[in-house]
């Protein structure tokens, strides 16, 4: 069963998921209570062309941080930074087709996250896979830290 994940994020101006940002993806999560992973779907458009008709793989890059944050946050209930991401693309993922990525924890030690995602088309033909590490961190530091407060 999926169910959608509330936006926790004040603002709501992130590229990948705010309401707010007029130029933003406006990404919906859900979490799948059977499998542990939380998923999203996006149909790219041309805006956001490589070469050809593929997807740019920044963007791909981004929606694996995109992701692998909502994971960490929705399974751990901590904030979790970003310290490395790894990304092998195997096949194009192209535009103007539903893509679905998801992306589940693999291991989790203290505050190191580690987490395993895919972007995968309509008929489950994985495109591109990732891992990810993810650091937790109290409130109030990752509020200094992405706020930039001393």
């Amino acid at each position: 069963m999926k169910k959608e994940i509330h936006n926790p994020y004040p603002e709501q101006e992130c590229f990948f998921c705010g309401d707010k940002n007029p130029v933003g993806l406006k990404l919906r999560f859900y979490l799948n209570e059977e499998t542990g992973e939380v998923t999203t779907e996006y149909v790219p458009s041309r805006l956001f062309m490589g070469l050809g008709n593929i997807l740019h793989g920044g963007i791909q890059s981004g929606l694996f941080d995109e992701i692998m944050g909502w994971t960490t946050h929705t399974l751990t209930g901590q904030m979790g930074v970003t310290t490395e991401i790894s990304i092998h693309f195997l096949k194009p993922a192209y535009l103007g087709k539903k893509l679905m990525i998801s992306c589940r924890i693999i291991s989790q030690k203290n505050s190191k996250v580690q987490l395993e995602a895919t972007i995968e088309t309509a008929e489950r033909v994985v495109c591109t896979r990732a891992t990810g590490t993810y650091y937790l961190l109290p409130q109030n530091k990752f509020e200094q830290l992405v706020y930039g407060q001393d």
